[in-house]
């Protein structure tokens, strides 16, 4: 069997997204882009929450590949490998 990459979220996500509550969420390799658009199929609506209106990741939105926070937060072109591990969780903002 082909390793996946499994995407976590954090708890307080649970609530819009009960489709994604308590499951290991493997998706098929490929840009963050296209990783994104996969947990989309299996809740509706989540890259709603993620990205903005242009495709880009919002403000209160971070993401990291591996623990290591995404680069490229407009067109998500980073890579997610075969065994890569996304996280998406709430970023603190504000002054």
């Amino acid at each position: 069997m082909n390793a996946m990459p499994t995407v976590v979220i954090t708890r307080h996500l649970d609530r819009f997204f009960p489709a994604l509550q308590g499951r290991r969420i493997e998706v098929p390799a490929g840009s963050l882009a296209d990783v994104l658009r996969a947990v989309d199929r299996i809740a509706p609506g989540f890259t709603d929450y993620v990205l903005d209106e242009r495709g880009a990741v919002r403000r209160h939105v971070a993401l990291s590949i591996n623990d290591r926070l995404v680069i490229d937060r407009n067109a998500l072109s980073d890579r997610v490998p075969d065994d890569g591990r996304v996280h998406v969780f709430q970023a603190l903002t504000g002054g």
